[in-house]
């Protein structure tokens, strides 16, 4: 869609990347680690001061003390954070369980290092988890389960019973939880984020995955770090060692310097949050019906129209010129409920352009 968009000269919502402007305090510190030499390869693991901070700031946020030398990896975003526990813990013929819609590297990462994807699909309108039915698909061959929370593309959290109802499911069947949670700092209408790492049982059995790039919306930047215990991590470093091996040594520098100071990252909630009712507003005349969205980027709205969700997708940016992704994208079976997702994280200006567009249509 974004390349539609672009040859189209449409507005693009699709993709979740932000518009606007990063930080010039953390571009400034960059510069500063460049220009002070620290241009060589960071250790595998990461810069040790990077993995200091997220060792702190994951202790305040969730009351689990963090061995910042043995359960933190710095990773090439949190895709490659996904790929290398993925590589180190999944066996060929393994089964890990993946609810859809999905981000669609999930699928794909399993399949290439031999396991076997099982898809339990999440339906509108607020894609909750049904347990009764994740149970039934557990089988002795069951490795992993994959969640992700704040959920994109859906933009639904998990509650504590969702949390507990997991952490009972891998204790019994002991399995390992993949927990992608980039848009931890991203919930909204007073909800709190539910990480895996709050549970001690789950901790100890999970991998915690987060990402800078969504965090101080610097996607381009690809950093994200791994946690997880002991035992994990280490097989998790066998793998990143030879998908990567280090990542990028002035960025990571300067992340720690901007991580201690906790209103660099704290106030990110009520900025999204903005983001979304402002958009949300701009939809106020159209025929478009938002969806509860309660984290992330992305906005879900339903349109009634006899076109899949991939015909409208592309009717709506090569006629309108405004380029949202097809819901369906995310289904591994292409189920259709007729719904696209848009991108909130864009300046006001871009989001008032888009619904001036919506509005009309």
């Amino acid at each position: 869609m974004s390349k539609m968009a672009l040859e189209e000269n449409a507005l693009n919502l699709s993709q979740g990347f932000p518009d606007f402007p990063v930080s010039p305090e953390l571009i400034e510190a960059i510069h500063r680690q460049m220009c002070e030499g620290h241009n060589q390869y960071a250790p595998m693991p990461g810069v040790p001061a990077l993995r200091q901070v997220i060792a702190q700031v994951i202790e305040k946020t969730y009351q689990r003390k963090t061995d910042p030398e043995t359960e933190v990896t710095i990773t090439a975003g949190g895709t490659e954070a996904l790929f290398a526990a993925i590589a180190a813990l999944v066996h060929p013929g393994d089964e890990v369980i993946v609810f859809d819609p999905a981000y669609d590297s999930y699928d794909p990462a399993i399949r290439l290092n031999g396991g076997v994807p099982i898809h339990i699909n999440l339906g509108p309108p607020d894609f909750v988890i049904p347990w009764p039915e994740v149970e039934r698909q557990i089988t002795p061959r069951t490795r992993m389960i994959l969640v992700n929370s704040p959920h994109n593309p859906t933009g639904s959290v998990w509650s504590q019973s969702d949390v507990q109802r997991l952490e009972t499911l891998a204790v019994q069947h002991n399995l390992v939880v993949l927990s992608d949670e980039v848009y931890e700092r991203l919930i909204f209408d007073g909800l709190t984020h539910q990480s895996v790492l709050g549970s001690a049982a789950l901790a100890n059995r999970s991998v915690a995955v987060f990402s800078f790039g969504k965090t101080f919306h610097a996607t381009g930047w690809k950093v994200g770090y791994a946690v997880a215990a002991p035992a994990l991590t280490t097989e998790i470093r066998k793998a990143h060692q030879f998908i990567t091996f280090s990542v990028n040594t002035p960025v990571q520098r300067a992340l720690a310097e901007h991580m201690q100071t906790e209103a660099n990252y704290l106030h990110l909630a009520s900025f999204y949050e903005r983001k979304r009712d402002f958009f949300l507003e701009q939809l106020k005349g159209s025929s478009l019906r938002p969806l509860p969205c309660h984290g992330s980027y992305f906005q879900l709205v339903a349109y009634s129209d006899t076109r899949t969700d991939r015909q409208m997708a592309e009717h709506l940016t090569r006629l309108h010129k405004i380029a949202p992704i097809p819901v369906s994208a995310f289904y591994q079976d292409g189920t259709d409920h007729k719904l696209l997702r848009f991108c909130f994280a864009k300046k006001d200006e871009t989001l008032e352009r888009a619904g001036a567009i919506l509005r009309h249509i």
